[in-house]
């Protein structure tokens, strides 16, 4: 041990909080974290089958709970990130701007999926380089730059309420106004109330605070282990 220590450069060994390649990975975390979180949400359809019975759906929608679920099925399925084809809900009409709309939605979370996916791939090559070094600190650093996210949001929703967060929202995302859907040609926006978005941007928070702390807390714990490794050598 202390023949492979000597091999390594000072550089190599000294884990700075805001080394270049620490700080390249701590990003990562943060990214991979806030992205997991939203695709994880999407595709947690027990929050939506909650919902229909906590916001009472079906009595608000005027439609049976068998067909709000197998529309929002539908949906959820049609934004999976190998689907294709177009959106064809079972039991509702769609008009031409509702179904871009959706067509935009799924480009977004595509990019979600494409964002878990390299993210993922650099973090682990960065993970590797770094616990070879017996650097950790990325950890704790990735779970600080995550928590940043829901911070802000948090700020954003205390100082602007949700209505208006969710309008600003999606006037970032979207450069059209096809997401301000009439029931009568998008019935389908019934059966998706305000309420359950925000119970959706709830969890995504949730499980990013969650990570986030997970990813600092296993870096203390990492660097327990090797300040005790180094003691014992």
């Amino acid at each position: 041990m202390k023949k492979e220590n000597a091999l390594r450069s000072p550089q190599d060994t000294q884990d700075k909080w805001f080394a270049p390649d620490s700080v390249l990975a701590a990003a990562l975390v943060a990214i991979f974290v806030i992205a997991f979180a939203v695709v994880a949400t999407v595709n947690f359809r027990p929050l939506y089958y909650h919902d229909m019975a906590a916001l009472d759906i079906p009595a608000r929608s005027g439609m049976s709970a068998e067909d709000a679920r197998l529309n929002y099925d539908v949906l959820i399925d049609y934004n999976m990130p190998f689907a294709a084809g177009e959106l064809r809900f079972p039991t509702l009409s769609m008009s031409d701007a509702g179904r871009i709309h959706f067509a935009e939605v799924k480009r977004i979370f595509n990019g979600f999926y494409l964002v878990l996916a390299v993210s993922l791939a650099g973090l682990l090559l960065m993970a590797f380089r770094l616990f070879k070094k017996r650097r950790v600190k990325f950890l704790k650093l990735g779970g600080i730059f995550a928590l940043a996210i829901p911070a802000a949001l948090g700020f954003l929703l205390a100082a602007l309420g949700w209505e208006a967060s969710f309008v600003l929202l999606h006037r970032i995302l979207f450069d059209n106004d096809y997401w301000i859907f009439d029931s009568v040609l998008d019935p389908v926006i019934l059966i998706l109330p305000d309420a359950f978005f925000s119970h959706c941007l709830y969890m995504i928070l949730e499980l990013i605070v969650f990570f986030a702390a997970t990813s600092f807390f296993a870096g203390v714990l990492f660097e327990r282990r090797r300040a005790k490794t180094e003691t014992e050598n």
